[in-house]
């Protein structure tokens, strides 16, 4: 339906889309051309979403098929339409545990961010570590360790049902894996600066207690600069120690 005027049936074995353009032909607006192709990813992802928002518009009873998207390796988008609602589960993988730690707490925010009463309007968000969703639960191949997270959106009619905000809604949704994980590395880089800067302060700290490094008691100069050190050292004599200085 986007880019059937220029797809071309054989590709590159590498590849999987080819689009051919003859630059005679082009049409007028090339900049609104460039732009269409350049959404060419966000279209693709668009599929299962227009097909559950299709699916609830002809009214049919029970949930429709599960559809996933395996956009990552170990990760997936899966997408299910019911009677009043569209449920979107992101399955995505932390590689370290300070990750997981700072996603957890940054999830856990969706959830209670909603309860305010100026975003009431949000789509429903439920955060697991562990254990998938019902809607998902069944598929063989997920993994259940502390390494992956489920983030679950509940869509509802006002989301979707027109035009203009199905279109704004299909194209938020597919950068939620992005805003996730670029707001987690925007943390560690701002903790990593303050740690940077406590660390300096107590360089300093350290640095101010040490004692300046003068010239110690026992050690006595001449006008020319010459060390006079003291030595001990036991005598036949009366005292039992003599002192002498040595030049």
């Amino acid at each position: 339906r986007e880019y059937g005027d220029y797809l071309v049936p054989v590709t590159n074995s590498q590849y999987q889309i080819t689009l051919q353009f003859n630059l005679e032909q082009l049409p007028a607006d090339k900049a609104g051309l460039a732009k269409h192709v350049s959404m060419l990813k966000r279209n693709v992802l668009a599929s299962p979403f227009i097909r559950a928002f299709e699916y609830w518009e002809s009214q049919q009873e029970g949930a429709g098929p599960l559809m996933a998207t395996h956009y990552r390796e170990n990760e997936a988008i899966y997408v299910q339409a019911q009677q009043d609602r569209v449920t979107v589960i992101f399955s995505t993988l932390f590689q370290e545990e300070v990750d997981r730690v700072l996603g957890k707490v940054f999830l856990q925010e969706f959830v209670d961010a909603r309860r305010q009463a100026a975003i009431q309007n949000a789509p429903q968000v439920f955060y697991s570590s562990r254990e998938a969703p019902l809607e998902i639960r069944h598929l063989p191949e997920l993994r259940q360790d502390e390494s992956v997270g489920y983030v679950s959106f509940v869509l509802f009619p006002r989301h979707f049902a027109d035009a203009e905000v199905r279109e704004q809604t299909i194209s938020q949704i597919q950068l939620f894996r992005d805003y996730l994980h670029y707001h987690i590395k925007c943390a560690k880089a701002y903790m990593h600066s303050r740690m940077r800067t406590r660390v300096k302060e107590f360089l300093k700290v350290i640095n101010r207690a040490k004692p300046d490094r003068t010239t110690a008691a026992s050690e006595k100069r001449t006008a020319t600069g010459r060390y006079f050190r003291p030595q001990f050292r036991q005598s036949s004599a009366t005292s039992p120690q003599q002192v002498e200085g040595e030049w």
